[in-house]
């Protein structure tokens, strides 16, 4: 290992930063002069444990769930949310380092205000993921910078209609009926195969992504969760909400009756 001093200019700021240099590797992205560290290579993976985020399409709209530990138990209930608005038609969950979720998040409400400003109309979901997904391909093509250590779920309801996007660390982004990410998406994955969700409606989807979420959950390894749900749909008028607190609760008892019934079988 090498320390080295690098200093930073730009036009308003000067800032210096100390890196310290692992051994330098291949670098798999054409530039030959430019070393690539393990580390920031772009299989990265975010190294802590990422609850679990659910998003699923219905046949009127689209339903987001997450698993958010509480961290502590004089956390105010609401806060540190990991369900986020866009822009009125578009959601997004965050699964891994909040911090690198906000900074994502932020540059979705920009290139979303940035589309609505040249082209005079709402950004489709395509186009909004496919940019996301550039912007964070372009943190594992340097050394300078580290990936981003979080994948993200976005909602959207457009001109095609209703879409599901999830962006991973590496930038690659895949369009899906129903996805699952964080540290229970495959379990949850095979909870969703079975779910006739064409035939289902965002009420009936709240339930159901309740009980995929307390079923992955694991009492004993981890701490409390609260359970945040939003959807969009006819119920929101087409716009990106957080559910109301009687129909989460209505799907919290629903989902801690099913796995009663499931434990006694």
């Amino acid at each position: 290992e090498c320390p080295c001093t690098v200093m930073l200019l730009g036009a308003r700021w000067t800032r210096m930063f100390h890196i310290t240099l692992l051994k330098p590797q291949p670098n798999t992205h054409g530039n030959a002069t430019d070393p690539v560290s393990p580390l920031l290579s772009s299989s990265f993976s975010p190294p802590l444990p990422c609850s679990t985020a659910i998003a699923v399409k219905c046949k009127d709209g689209l339903v987001m769930g997450f698993e958010k530990l509480v961290v502590s138990k004089m956390l105010v209930e609401g806060t540190c949310r990991r369900l986020f608005t866009v822009d009125n038609h578009v959601g997004m969950a965050v699964s891994g380092m909040l911090a690198d979720g906000r900074q994502l998040v932020n540059r979705a409400r920009d290139e979303a205000a940035s589309y609505r400003e040249f082209y005079g109309h709402e950004i489709p979901g395509k186009v909004l993921a496919e940019r996301v997904a550039g912007f964070v391909h372009a943190y594992t093509m340097y050394w300078s910078v580290r990936p981003f250590g979080v994948s993200i779920l976005i909602s959207t309801v457009d001109s095609d209609g209703p879409s599901i996007w999830m962006v991973e660390p590496s930038g690659l982004t895949y369009s899906y009926v129903g996805c699952a990410i964080g540290k229970g998406k495959q379990a949850s994955k095979v909870e969703l195969e079975k779910l006739k969700l064409s035939e289902m409606s965002c009420k009936e989807a709240t339930k159901e992504v309740a009980r995929i979420i307390y079923s992955v959950h694991d009492d004993v390894k981890d701490k409390e969760f609260e359970l945040e749900l939003s959807w969009i749909c006819d119920a929101s008028k087409g716009r990106h909400e957080f559910v109301p607190k009687e129909l989460v609760k209505e799907a919290e008892e629903y989902a801690k009756a099913a796995l009663d019934e499931d434990m006694d079988d």
